[in-house]
């Protein structure tokens, strides 16, 4: 994939062929974005990646492995399970430095909803990977059951985006408006803890009432445009 395809930053989805990563490569590469998926396994995101452009009637989204995906974008997502987020970012560190990272870690156990302690993961995040990473928390709350319905329409619900760089966060901001979401910026990177676990509260209500697709939305803020 060149930077000379398209004038928008290329984005690499690491971790990305789970259910969250692969939504939110769809909506990107529908609205023009080079997409990567990358994997700890090359042949696991290029088989994930074959499967998106076979909905996307087109060959947009390239399959990597985690590292070399990170190296060739701009702007990277992880989506890695709770589990795997430590060990990603230390074999990330290096292939991430000069990098916008958004963290979609949201540490909540679906199977016992708790909100987690702090600090955030998206805190742990810019600890562990130094001031060169820019890391913008987002997308813990978006179900990824919600991000393959309607297609290049817009979803009804809000992304709450912590960053301790507002200009990051406006970067991420305009991702999400890109995909079809609105995306609000909600404070530093301590507030992210916040939002991780609006998740488990999210997946509460999804259990009591039978449903997949529960999502936020923040009313009073007027004409958000």
């Amino acid at each position: 994939m060149s930077d000379n395809l398209s004038a928008k930053p290329v984005i690499a989805i690491l971790g990305g062929t789970g259910k969250e990563g692969s939504g939110l490569a769809l909506r990107w590469a529908l609205g023009g974005y080079p997409v990567i998926i990358g994997s700890r396994q090359l042949e696991k995101a290029q088989s994930a990646a074959l499967e998106l452009n076979k909905i996307l009637g087109k060959d947009v989204v390239i399959g990597m492995e985690n590292n070399k995906a990170a190296e060739k974008a701009e702007i990277c997502i992880l989506t890695v399970v709770q589990e795997a987020h430590q060990a990603a970012l230390q074999s990330l560190k290096s292939s991430l430095q000069g990098k916008i990272l958004v963290d979609a870690t949201a540490r909540v156990d679906f199977r016992d909803p708790k909100p987690p302690a702090p600090p955030s993961a998206a805190r742990m995040a810019q600890n562990l990977l130094g001031e060169q990473v820019r890391v913008v928390a987002a997308f813990q709350n978006i179900p990824a059951h919600l991000l393959k319905k309607k297609l290049g329409e817009p979803l009804e619900c809000d992304v709450l985006i912590c960053s301790d760089d507002p200009q990051a966060a406006q970067v991420v901001i305009d991702l999400a408006q890109a995909g079809g979401m609105h995306g609000l910026y909600a404070g530093g990177l301590d507030n992210a803890v916040t939002v991780e676990g609006i998740t488990s509260l999210l997946i509460s209500i999804n259990k009591y009432y039978g449903a997949k697709t529960a999502s936020l939305f923040i009313s009073g803020l007027g004409d958000r445009g």
